[in-house]
């Protein structure tokens, strides 16, 4: 194996808890990684004046991949609103998301109609949104390479969102990834 594919060899492939991937993540990247709060909000104001903008990749029903499913506890060939994502500054991709839904719970919710909005919008002003635990990887993402955008991934985190479990709510997966531009911007260590 060359030293320039040991590098790009992910420290683990698979979504771990967060506090399992800690000890592999350095101070800086666990502030942005474990943070709870919006990270719209938080890219906004650590872009200071670049401009901010979501930038609309896919949107529509799909099949979710199968660890997906398994997180949001539903079947893998049962149908889900799919939405893939870049978050930008200054037109540079700094984190990508990918966020999946049943379909059968989207009652109403109208999702489809955020266009590039950023999801944050919708979901931190829900009564009784409840938010799952943190997992990280430090696999790529999967789902850019289609859309041009580089995919040098320092860091990615994911949880579910409940919203309204009493009434046979939604359970909505939240996927990002920040990527090296972000990084680099930053000036943040590798990982």
């Amino acid at each position: 194996m060359t030293a320039a594919a040991f590098r790009q060899t992910p420290l683990f492939s698979r979504w771990r808890p967060i506090d399992a991937a800690r000890p592999a993540m350095s101070a800086p990247w666990w502030q942005w990684v474990a943070s709870t709060d919006s990270l719209t909000a938080r890219l906004m104001a650590a872009g200071g004046d670049k401009p901010f903008r979501v930038r609309l990749l896919r949107q529509g029903v799909g099949w979710p991949r199968q660890d997906e499913a398994q997180a949001l506890g539903i079947g893998a060939k049962r149908y889900a609103w799919l939405r893939e994502v870049a978050l930008c500054l200054d037109e540079t991709p700094w984190v990508v998301a990918r966020s999946v839904a049943p379909l059968t719970q989207l009652k109403g919710q109208r999702l489809e109609s955020l266009g590039e909005r950023s999801l944050g919008s919708w979901l931190f002003r829900q009564p009784g949104l409840v938010r799952g635990p943190l997992e990280a990887t430090t696999q790529p993402p999967h789902f850019v390479s289609d859309n041009g955008i580089q995919e040098r991934c320092a860091w990615g985190r994911r949880s579910v969102f409940q919203y309204g479990c009493k009434y046979g709510g939604l359970s909505l997966l939240v996927q990002e990834y920040f990527l090296g531009a972000m990084a680099d911007d930053l000036g943040l260590p590798s990982r």
